[in-house]
């Protein structure tokens, strides 16, 4: 059999089998894991906010917030409200995290 009979015979169905073992060890591995049932899941609590004209995240953030660093609040408000930028538009209302 030549060198290259060998790599089809042999290498190719090595290299699919590594391929596959890959893929199924970070499907076992998956960090993420769904609630068992509905009662263990627990709703955020929010608040709705009408964004005025003038306001940006930022200051909706450091006005609802104070305490807390505004960067982590404007990615909560980012992230509850599935906003793709953190673009916000007057009379918008957005769900803001009631921590």
């Amino acid at each position: 059999m030549t060198r290259r009979g060998r790599f089809v015979f042999i290498g190719v169905p090595l290299i699919l089998l590594a391929a596959l073992l890959l893929s199924l060890s970070g499907f076992f591995n998956a960090p993420a894991k769904a609630a068992e049932s509905a009662s263990e899941l627990s709703p955020t609590p929010t608040v709705t906010v009408t964004v005025q004209p003038g306001e940006s995240l930022w200051a909706i953030a450091a006005a609802v917030a104070p305490e807390r660093d505004p960067r982590d609040v404007v990615a909560d408000i980012v992230q509850l409200n599935n906003l793709e930028a953190a673009r916000v538009v007057p009379g918008q209302a957005l769900f803001i995290p009631a921590e």
